[in-house]
């Protein structure tokens, strides 16, 4: 099975690594990180819903899933 574009991998000391098209993009500490990274691969997180598994793949638990 394929991945979505984004996947937000499991809380790893106290973060989750990003990535976008299998390149890593950066470690988010919350939401606000994985919107920025969004918008840097040219998404507007305005536009975009973080349940949709189309999009995001959240392992290890969904966008409330920080600890």
């Amino acid at each position: 099975m394929e991945h979505p574009p984004v996947v937000v991998h499991p809380v790893e000391d106290g973060a989750r690594r990003v990535t976008v098209q299998g390149e890593v993009v950066g470690r988010a500490y919350g939401l606000a990180d994985v919107e920025e990274f969004l918008r840097r691969a040219g998404l507007d997180p305005d536009d975009v819903a973080l349940d949709d598994p189309q999009l995001i793949e959240w392992q290890g638990g969904g966008p409330d899933v920080w600890s």
